[in-house]
């Protein structure tokens, strides 16, 4: 089980596994290109058999990069890339209102046995280069269980307005485009999982927009045979609406024309975040071999420790 870390400075962090030094992923922290609205992201995730289980630039899409945080509408702003949304116009090329989210230090990066941690400061910004925001972003890795075939990430982010007026985070869907509620935690798979199933804790109804303390994906490969399943869970901490593991954040998910999930921050309504106050979510990724089923799933989180 022991995992390992390997730092590349001004690049990337990398996390492996086992003796064959499997890469569970790759922390990128290197800006890119301005348009995209730089920020770090993880590719390529890949499960303990090495299969991958994100993608990066796709053609449809170059601004989607793994597994990142994002804000597709911030006070006006667009710190997820390429074209802003606006209502009745579509989507437009506004690169006056394209940001970033730029690396400012480790706190700590460190491998054990059977843990690893990053441990980030970064700072928000809008196209002007203010400072809009800082954050302190924790990602763990650890449950790693070959017997499962499966390791879990924790993704913490605690975001700190600094600006004097309130940070309203929106999307797509809050601004007059339905179904569009992408902001927060994003993941983009391979182009191979497009048409995957999507499973939730609740036996039916449809996925996007719904409520839910977890929701599953699986996908089949290209190139080798078998499939993969990506559970994104929220943690107890998480709080919507003043209540405390109720869990009312809506789900974004897509299966086509590409597989994507958001736990979005804003699906429906806007978030608005003081000044000075902190915005702190924290959410766990399961990276499993195998097609799991809703049972195999809960099982398993029940088995987990936050």
């Amino acid at each position: 089980m022991t995992l390992s870390l390997t730092h590349v400075p001004g690049d990337r962090v990398t996390v492996a596994h086992g003796a064959a030094g499997t890469e569970l992923f790759s922390y990128v922290y290197r800006p890119e290109a301005d348009w995209e609205a730089p920020k770090p992201y993880l590719h390529p995730v890949r499960t303990l058999s090495g299969a991958l289980v994100t993608d990066y630039r796709p053609n449809d899409h170059r601004w989607h990069k793994g597994l990142q945080l994002t804000a597709s509408h911030l006070s006006g702003q667009n710190l997820w890339g390429g074209n802003t949304y606006v209502h009745g116009e579509g989507y437009l090329a506004l690169p006056e209102r394209v940001g970033s989210m730029a690396h400012v230090a480790f706190a700590e990066t460190a491998a054990e046995a059977d843990r690893a941690v990053i441990a980030e400061q970064l700072t928000w910004h809008p196209h002007g280069g203010e400072l809009w925001a800082e954050e302190e972003r924790r990602i763990e890795v650890r449950d790693v269980d070959p017997d499962t075939g499966s390791w879990a990430l924790t993704w913490t982010s605690a975001v700190t307005n600094r600006r004097t007026e309130p940070l309203r985070f929106g999307s797509p869907t809050t601004h007059g485009r339905p179904a569009a509620g992408y902001t927060g935690l994003f993941w983009r798979g391979p182009r191979a999982f497009r048409g995957g199933r999507v499973l939730t804790a609740e036996a039916e109804g449809d996925p996007m927009g719904s409520r839910s303390p977890w929701l599953a994906y699986v996908g089949e490969h290209d190139g080798r045979d078998g499939h993969a399943t990506l559970v994104f869970e929220h943690a107890p901490s998480n709080d919507h609406s003043g209540e405390k593991g109720a869990h009312p954040a809506h789900w974004f998910v897509r299966t086509d024309p590409f597989a994507a999930v958001a736990p979005s921050w804003a699906f429906y309504e806007e978030l608005v975040l003081p000044p000075g106050e902190t915005l702190a979510r924290t959410y766990r990724v399961v990276v499993a071999d195998g097609a799991w089923d809703r049972a195999r799933v809960a099982a398993h989180l029940e088995g987990l420790a936050w």
